[in-house]
């Protein structure tokens, strides 16, 4: 892939597709695509269409989706499951009659069962009943995921799925009830600390198992896995070492110099028990991921805090 590869990347302001056209832009790769929702709105198929006809797209980045934690996903399944569907079915499609070969699919390691047997491989999909508590994104995501394995058996287009583990980095989601885990709690931690609390409430029991990876990796893994240019397939994006969340709110705890007690609110659901994957395969194409858990935790963390710091100067 040269840099005069024209890259349309699909969910730019997003925490993975910000991250993607960050990467891409350090490695010299200008010619990148970013419409904005209020010129492109990716859930109208006739405007899709209309924009893949009136660009040169040589690779598209499938990053758009609407996502969130454990609550959002159980309070709005219909929006989760149309919503992605309608993104990735009109993207995938509308490319595909613009003459794109190459495209990269953006899912999730919750496409697999529950009580998956661990590490999970990418073979394991379909093994098992989902995860209820988000069922829905999670069938949108298996759909993206086949359709892309559908056009390149029948088409031969060269369609790769990455399904990357639990991310975190900038421009996620804080949002206290609508988040994920990691975002939830160093919003927790640090108000914690300017509020001077003494214990801090994480959700459920804090034994299931999670693995984080920065979206910084995540996007070093698309660049790598581009200029390795394979025929297709589903890969498994992560660090192959996962984290209970009890330890993960500690360490959370520890960098935001929270100094009070934990509390976990068993009223509240776990999710699945454990989810690690096996990252054998893009490990043995020479991939590794760069920023350990911690020191990506301080990053986050710093750049969380001066985010809020700002904007709250910013109001008084």
């Amino acid at each position: 892939m040269d840099k005069e590869t024209r890259i349309y990347v699909a969910g730019h302001r997003g925490m993975v597709g910000s991250a993607l056209v960050r990467r891409l832009r350090a490695a010299g790769y200008e010619r990148l695509l970013t419409p904005a929702r209020a010129e492109l709105d990716l859930t109208d198929q006739a405007a899709v269409r209309r924009f893949f006809s009136q660009q040169a797209v040589d690779v598209v980045l499938l990053a758009a989706a609407r996502v969130g934690g454990i609550v959002a996903n159980a309070s709005r399944p219909a929006s989760f499951l149309y919503e992605n569907l309608a993104i990735e079915t009109n993207v995938i499609q509308a490319a595909f009659e613009a003459g794109v070969q190459r495209l990269v699919f953006f899912g999730s390691s919750c496409i697999y069962p529950r009580d998956c047997a661990q590490p999970i491989r990418e073979s394991y999909l379909l093994g098992g009943p989902l995860e209820p508590t988000n069922e829905a994104y999670s069938i949108a995501k298996i759909a993206g995921l086949k359709l892309c394995e559908a056009y390149n058996r029948q088409y031969g287009t060269r369609y790769v799925s990455l399904m990357p583990t639990n991310l975190y980095g900038p421009n996620d989601n804080y949002d206290p009830t609508n988040s994920h885990v990691l975002p939830a709690l160093i919003r927790k931690a640090h108000d914690a600390v300017s509020d001077r609390a003494d214990t801090l409430t994480v959700w459920g029991t804090g034994a299931p198992r999670r693995e984080f990876l920065h979206v910084d990796d995540l996007a070093g893994a698309t660049l790598f896995l581009l200029q390795q240019d394979p025929d297709g397939g589903v890969f498994n994006v992560g660090t192959g070492k996962d984290i209970p969340i009890r330890a993960l709110a500690a360490m959370v705890c520890r960098i935001a110099g929270f100094p009070g007690e934990l509390v976990f609110d068993t009223t509240k659901p776990d999710g699945t028990p454990r989810k690690l994957l096996d990252v054998s395969r893009l490990a043995g194409m020479g991939w590794q991921p760069t920023i350990g858990l911690e020191a990506g935790l301080a990053r986050t963390y710093r750049e969380f805090a001066i985010a809020r710091h700002s904007r709250n100067t910013a109001v008084a």
